[in-house]
């Protein structure tokens, strides 16, 4: 496959000049395997090399980004969607928290309709149900093991993000936009995967930690090129002067990009540097 242009619907003008770089994590910066390819350090390396900052963005709790931190050298990151921005050391440059009665609102909301609940506070990933069918694959995706509870108690007043998990996807794609009427002012609602339904803290989401991120490096957003693959990516692409979709990307966020590369299991954000951000290093 060859990185293309992207549908004419998305009717943007790309940033001709780039001098911040933030990608997505799953389904964009890791492969199926859930491994950052020596392909993609490479292409990082080269475009600091370049003048370019890079900074990655994730529905994952920091912790469970620790690996591709240390491999990317990382200065900053954010977690929860934006809801917990960290330096590449762990220490916390902004935290929030999905409103208490937000998160119990929620929960009451999604259990009866089957989802399963996971609740991560207080740098620990509580649920209630360890025979779950995804919990298995979370693990290997955040590398830490979940602490298993009867029941949430008072770690939902300081959760950071909240999953409701279910097999039924149709069932969370139309929940969406239910819960976060729901919940309103309280949290964000929205889907980090066809099967996971979050809800992470009120006022933030990809599109706040890419303007972090930026105010950070001293970058204006017309400068900053963003990279993802799902919807929850598309708050980012709202705000950065050059969009770039994963190939293996929903097609809803394909329509919004500039471009689009190849998937995440042929290196696509390697390709993009190449292609899209190195030739526009500022």
């Amino acid at each position: 496959m060859t990185a293309t242009d992207a549908s004419p619907a998305a009717k943007h003008t790309p940033s001709g000049r780039i001098r911040l770089m933030v990608s997505d994590v799953d389904g964009t910066l890791v492969n199926k395997e859930k491994q950052v390819t020596p392909t993609t350090v490479e292409a990082v390396r080269r475009l600091r090399e370049a003048g370019v900052a890079f900074a990655a963005v994730s529905a994952r709790p920091p912790r469970g980004m620790r690996i591709l931190v240390e491999a990317l050298k990382l200065d900053l990151f954010g977690g929860f969607n934006g809801g917990s921005i960290q330096r590449g050391d762990f220490t916390p440059v902004e935290q929030h928290f999905v409103a208490a009665e937000a998160a119990r609102k929620g929960i009451e909301m999604m259990a009866p309709r089957g989802a399963y609940v996971w609740v991560f506070a207080d740098d620990e990933w509580f649920i209630t149900d360890p025979g779950n069918a995804y919990v298995a694959s979370e693990i290997r995706t955040v590398a830490f093991q979940p602490t298993v509870v009867a029941e949430f108690g008072d770690h939902i007043a300081r959760a950071g993000k909240l999953v409701f998990s279910s097999t039924d996807f149709d069932m969370l794609a139309e929940s969406e936009p239910e819960l976060q009427a729901l919940v309103g002012a309280g949290a964000t609602a929205r889907r980090s995967q066809a099967k996971y339904l979050d809800l992470t803290p009120p006022g933030t989401d990809k599109g706040y930690a890419a303007r972090a991120f930026a105010r950070h490096f001293g970058v204006p957003m017309d400068e900053v090129a963003v990279i993802g693959d799902m919807a929850n990516d598309l708050p980012m692409f709202a705000v950065a002067g050059l969009r770039i979709a994963m190939g293996n990307a929903a097609a809803e966020v394909k329509e919004q990009a500039d471009f689009v590369s190849v998937s995440n299991d042929e290196n696509g954000v390697a390709r993009a540097i190449e292609q899209f951000v190195l030739p526009r290093a500022g």
